[in-house]
Order: structure tokens, then sequence, then C-alpha cells
């Protein structure tokens, strides 16, 4: 099963190094990695997502936490959160027939062009990993230069944060966002 785990660490030159060497030592793969500073400077947040058992990967959030320097391990998947990618896409648009089916791709998925020549586009698409994923398939028939993705980044819902049910609203928005 995937498993996001999010890991709260120091942030100092070695702790990324030190997280994935007990993956590595342990067999363990990375399918994404995704690290970016907190709202503290001196922490940053890892976002790792890899496939296990549940007994394997609680095993792993044992470990983590015991690293010098983690303040937090959680393993979000089973929680309520919200998880996104980004993809920058260079696809091949010359002007005409092709160019305008690729933007109304861009306006279905709620995508944006960030560049544009007169051979293509770069666009910049985000979501969670479904989404990106049916995006370039759509956009793969013509002709995908280059690809360059995030990786999954994650954090818990506000309501459950809180301790607050959500509202109807809030799930009709969840329902069609997510």
């Amino acid at each position: 099963m995937r498993h996001t785990l999010s890991i709260v660490v120091a942030d100092q030159p070695g702790e990324l190094s030190r997280i994935v060497g007990l993956f590595s030592a342990r067999g363990f793969n990375i399918e994404t990695l995704s690290v970016g500073q907190t709202n503290d400077p001196q922490w940053s947040r890892v976002t790792v997502v890899t496939r296990g058992d549940d007994r394997t990967i609680e095993q792993i959030v044992k470990q983590c936490s015991r690293l010098a320097r983690v303040r937090e391990v959680l393993d979000v998947t089973m929680q309520p959160h919200i998880e996104r990618e980004m993809a920058l896409i260079d696809v091949e648009a010359t002007p005409g027939a092709i160019r305008q089916e690729v933007l109304s791709l861009v306006a279905v998925f709620r995508a944006k062009v960030v560049d544009i020549s007169q051979t293509g586009m770069i666009i910049e698409a985000s979501g969670n990993k479904e989404k990106v994923e049916a995006f370039i398939d759509l956009l793969r028939p013509m002709g995908i230069r280059d690809i360059t993705r995030t990786g999954c980044i994650a954090i818990g819902r506000l309501s459950t944060a809180d301790g607050l049910r959500p509202s109807k609203e809030e799930e009709e928005y969840k329902a069609a966002n997510v």
C-alpha cells in the first residue's frame, strides 16, 4: 500500500541524508521525496511517499522518530489530508489545431501556460497524483518533449486539526477538488 510520511526535521546540513540513509539501509524504496522549510526556518518538512504494509511503515515511522533532530513523524495516509504535486510539461504545440487542443486541456485541468514559443508551450499543472498523470496522458499524443515533477507534498485538513466536523459546503468542495 502507498503511504505518505510527513517528517519535521532540523534544517541543518546532513539531516535529509540521515533520513534517506535509514530507508536505504533497510531496503525501503522512496517513490517521491520533497523537502521545504516550515513556518519556523529552523525546521524543514520532508514528505516521503513509499510503499509497504502497515507493519513495515510503522517500523519506518518509529525508526525515523528515534533519529536525533527529528521533531515529528506522521503517516498521514489514513488521516484526512491534502496531497498535491506539480509538473512542468514541455509540449509541442505549433500554432493551429494542436495548440488549441492543448489550450483546451489546460482550461479543463485548471493548468497554466508559463512559457510559449512558435513550436511549443511549457505548462504548469498541479493537483493530486492521479490528476497530474491524467493530464500528462492526454498531452502525450501531442508530443511531450520534457517533464519535471515535484513529488508529493501533504498537509492535514483544517477541519480535523481543529476537531471540527466539516460543513456540508466544505465536504462538497473537497469532493469536487480532491
